[in-house]
């Protein structure tokens, strides 16, 4: 058989397709990144629980002593809750150390690490294809002894081996499958392929091995994961890998957000995976991680269903003209309108409608002036910017001063220790506390105060800085404090030459837009016509 032979393009993909998701070992091999185990054990869970990925990669046997724990607690909860068959761990051929490492902790599924390329084989083991082809059954032998199932076998370097040298390939395929192996991992180790060459080596495979189960692992160093991932599909493998985020090495691995709404749309597929998760496991990994996501990130992104041209919003507002089949509600999000120098009237009046603000033609031709004329000085202009701005355009709405006064203390190996004062209808409300870092205590001090004068502070989702990078000790800082409100993420800006200052201007914004929301609730409670008994 002519391994690289593919006259016919005969449609291979299966109706479902298997994801695996390797956030808690490849996507650790993230620069600078390193989970504990109560953080492993907690994605772990949303992953299996929320996400409802098919299976997860945990650990590298062998590696710490904090591996071992993570691996301990994580197979501790699945064999709870009847998951201990969807946690696998990555094994070497190193004789019985892995398979005995993952027996002793309860772990059941190994997936063995082999070289997919004989220059691989030769030139960093440093042995012949029959020496490295003895070592992968030895290793298969040994877990079997354990108790430790192969469920998968990376072939290391597919990509390149395949082309290098197809007859080591099938031949090492061969073995595998032959020692028990349930699938096989076509891995694109360094992100090497597009497409095309996706295809063509994956139905080659298949080709071989009709029966057989791959699936494909790829890389995104050419931003090309996830399209090579579709036609890995489309040539017949029956399970893709991913991680949150794109987390791993380089430029990391296929992002699960975007390959699996992409198996959805343009393969016909069906995954396991819950889309409506996929944006919060992406927060919680972003934030235990320590690794932001761009703004623009597809689907989880912050400006991911952000319209700025003026003429998009007037598309919208007409008859939903620049909306598609990716909704933000199928992510349990909302569209939103950006307001500055590129926003027209529509976007203005989308932001308006949102807030239930009622204003003349007349006033909406001055705002939105205003607002042209901030984005052009280059001001950040938000939503919830909106209220302010009417009462400094149009003396129109009520901008009371919340925050009469604060004072943090920092102190190094201490809880930072804050006092607040608040101010509402003519009376003040003070309060303490102490947290971990100086605007954690504002915040708990915060929400003391604002309890007792009867405003509920919205949980605090992210926390993001950042100064000029001129060296001069007078630059401005710009904080932004995104909370969850009722109505979904609220982001607000202040600026001060202080970053906790610039951090209490934002947040005297969000008090006072409770304030103005409450009066105009109670204004409306007074004008509703009594309800007949």
């Amino acid at each position: 058989m002519n391994p690289t032979h593919s006259e016919s393009q005969t449609d291979l993909r299966p109706a479902h397709v298997a994801v695996m998701d390797t956030t808690l070992r490849d996507g650790e091999q993230t620069p600078q990144l390193a989970y504990r185990p109560a953080e492993k054990l907690h994605i772990a869970r949303m992953l299996i629980e929320q996400v409802g990925v098919d299976r997860i990669e945990v650990a590298s046997a062998g590696v710490s002593e904090g591996e071992r724990e993570a691996v301990r607690r994580i197979v501790e909860w699945a064999r709870s809750a009847g998951a201990l068959d969807r946690i696998e761990v990555l094994g070497f051929c190193d004789g019985d150390a892995s398979p005995r490492w993952l027996a002793g902790l309860g772990a059941r599924r190994m997936n063995l690490l082999t070289k997919g390329s004989e220059a691989h084989c030769r030139q960093q083991l440093g042995k012949t294809p029959a020496e490295h082809f003895a070592d992968v059954e030895a290793s298969l032998r040994a877990a079997e002894r354990a108790g430790v199932a192969v469920t998968g076998a990376y072939l290391e370097d597919f990509s390149r081996g395949f082309d290098a040298g197809p007859e080591y390939v099938l031949e090492l395929t061969r073995r595998l499958l032959a020692g028990g192996v349930q699938r096989v991992f076509l891995a694109d180790t360094l992100g090497c392929l597009a497409p095309e060459g996706v295809e063509r080596q994956v139905r080659a495979m298949c080709a071989a091995f009709p029966a057989a189960c791959f699936e494909f692992h790829a890389h995104d160093d050419y931003g090309l994961a996830t399209a090579n991932a579709l036609a890995a599909v489309r040539a017949g493998a029956r399970g893709v890998h991913a991680s949150v985020n794109g987390l791993g090495e380089r430029a990391g691995n296929a992002r699960l957000c975007e390959l699996v709404v992409a198996l959805h749309d343009h393969a016909g597929v069906r995954t396991s995976v819950r889309e409506a998760a996929l944006e919060p496991i992406s927060r919680v990994v972003e934030t235990i991680s320590g690794k932001l996501l761009a703004d623009n990130t597809p689907i989880v992104g912050r400006d991911a269903f952000t319209q700025t041209a003026g003429i998009h919003a007037d598309g919208d507002r007409k008859a939903d003209l620049y909306a598609s089949r990716l909704g933000p509600e199928r992510f349990g999000r909302r569209r939103s309108y950006a307001l500055g120098k590129l926003a027209g009237r529509a976007s203005l009046e989308q932001n308006l409608d949102q807030l239930g603000i009622a204003l003349s033609s007349e006033e909406r031709v001055r705002l939105l002036a205003r607002v042209v004329e901030l984005g052009d000085q280059k001001q950040r202009v938000d939503a919830s910017d909106l209220w302010f701005l009417i009462n400094d355009v149009l003396g129109r709405a009520e901008r009371p001063r919340v925050i009469r006064e604060y004072s943090v203390t920092v102190r190094r190996g201490e809880q930072a220790e804050a006092t607040l004062e608040l101010e509402l209808a003519g009376r003040r409300e003070r309060a303490s506390a102490r947290a971990g870092g100086g605007y954690a205590a504002l915040m708990a001090a915060s929400r003391e105060a604002a309890a007792r004068l009867g405003l509920q502070l919205p949980a605090l989702l992210d926390f993001r800085v950042r100064m000029g990078a001129s060296g001069d000790s007078d630059a401005l800082v710009e904080t932004a404090v995104t909370f969850e409100t009722a109505s979904g993420p609220i982001t607000l800006v202040g600026v001060d030459a202080d970053q906790i200052g610039a951090a209490m201007i934002a947040t005297e914004k969000l008090l006072q837009l409770l304030v103005v929301d409450r009066s105009s609730h109670a204004t409306a409670a007074t004008a509703a016509p009594p309800q007949q008994p």
